[in-house]
């Protein structure tokens, strides 16, 4: 029997694709401080450091929030979009219009897998649905608070490894270059793990992201 991976918080809230894109924007936002500061770093020693570092999370927590707002005005953006075509179905005034607005709306992701004469039968259903059913409200749903929580946690966790070099090493520039090393690393294995959700292959998808 096989033992299904218990999910994290950010799996269980946002897709593969959402989740690669807020750490990679974390990461990438790390490094634009932490490759610039050398200077910084070279001339005031650790007091220098610990200024790089509160800029960093600073920024990556004020970008978490940003984020995870966006997160949550694209969901509900994305259902008052869809309820608009459903009325917009319910007001049409012939069949022939309302299964050509079901068919924009669809068409570009079900016609990889399915053929005209099958897909036809599924839209009369699908307009059947949206003229009968009622018109749901577009609420804030708890699911979109927590996945926005969790867009938001992704950038600003990524913040994180930045400081762990300067915890263990006393060497201010040479802790800040094994953070860039580290950082670096991370964005091959973000390339890596979320190419096996896809068909390309994971080392060549590492290397591009970490060559981006």
């Amino acid at each position: 029997m096989r033992v299904q991976r218990r999910q994290t918080f950010a799996q269980r809230y946002l897709d593969p694709g959402a989740q690669m894109g807020e750490i990679l924007f974390g990461l990438i936002m790390t490094l634009s401080f932490t490759l610039g500061a050398g200077m910084l770093v070279t001339a005031q020693g650790r007091a220098g450091a610990r200024e790089m570092l509160a800029a960093t999370i600073g920024c990556n927590l004020a970008w978490g929030v940003i984020d995870g707002i966006f997160y949550v005005l694209g969901q509900l953006f994305e259902r008052g979009r869809l309820s608009r075509v459903r009325r917009n179905v319910a007001a049409a005034k012939s069949d022939d219009e309302a299964r050509s607005l079901v068919a924009a709306e669809l068409d570009e992701s079900l016609s990889r897998v399915l053929e005209e004469e099958q897909r036809h039968p599924l839209y009369e259903s699908i307009l059947q649905r949206m003229r009968t059913g009622p018109l749901p409200r577009n609420r804030l749903s708890k699911d979109d608070l927590l996945g926005g929580l969790a867009a938001g946690w992704l950038v600003f966790a990524c913040s994180f490894p930045a400081a762990l070099p300067f915890m263990f090493l006393n060497d201010p520039r040479f802790a800040l270059r094994v953070s860039n090393v580290l950082r670096l690393a991370m964005l091959f294995m973000v390339g890596h793990r979320f190419a096996k959700d896809t068909l390309a292959h994971p080392w060549l998808a590492g290397i591009v992201v970490l060559a981006v």
